[in-house]
């Protein structure tokens, strides 16, 4: 029998991101690539990485397996679906909770820590926080790799896109939802 490993949870700090950047860059690097071209994943990197925004808006959360971060990934109030710092089209405006969605957020598991339940874990803390401040609703973007662990959680496809990057190759990506109530 496997023995699954306690996970800590906390919410990042500006002096995570070189670690979590870190996490991110190999997570996008590996976990695609039965999903992906090499070309596509190379163009994912312009479409997702570290959002700052969400370690200033305190949405951000650090998993980790004694004092390592292992996965990472939050939730939104702002319009912002997906994308980071670099990416084109962000707008911080502020959700209304009663009528709009909650966004999921830049989740990311190291690949030696993949499927051991880090993404769960990020879930539920985000689906709380987002249920707690009003929302009735979540929305993310997932990558083709993040659909099966969104699906098991309850999300449903909105809508499938092929977003161009600036390399001339698209990216599959699944806009899903899910309520909260």
């Amino acid at each position: 029998m496997t023995q699954t490993p306690d996970f800590t949870h906390r919410v990042a700090t500006k002096e995570d991101i070189p670690e979590l950047t870190t996490i991110m860059h190999a997570s996008i690097g590996t976990l695609q690539d039965s999903f992906l071209t090499p070309e596509q994943v190379q163009a994912s990197f312009e479409l997702m990485g570290m959002d700052t925004q969400l370690i200033e808006d305190g949405t951000y959360y650090a998993i980790q397996c004694g004092n390592e971060i292992v996965g990472c990934g939050g939730w939104s109030r702002r319009e912002t679906l997906y994308g980071a710092n670099h990416t084109k089209g962000r707008n911080p405006r502020l959700l209304d909770p009663a009528s709009e969605a909650a966004r999921i957020r830049a989740m990311y598991t190291h690949p030696d820590w993949a499927r051991r339940g880090i993404g769960r874990l990020i879930m539920d803390l985000c689906e709380s926080k987002a249920r707690e401040e009003g929302f009735q609703t979540c929305q993310l973007m997932a990558t083709l790799s993040g659909e099966p662990l969104y699906k098991v959680c309850g999300y449903e496809p909105v809508v499938y896109e092929e977003v161009p990057t600036s390399l001339g190759v698209n990216v599959p990506l699944i806009k899903m939802e899910k309520s909260l109530v």
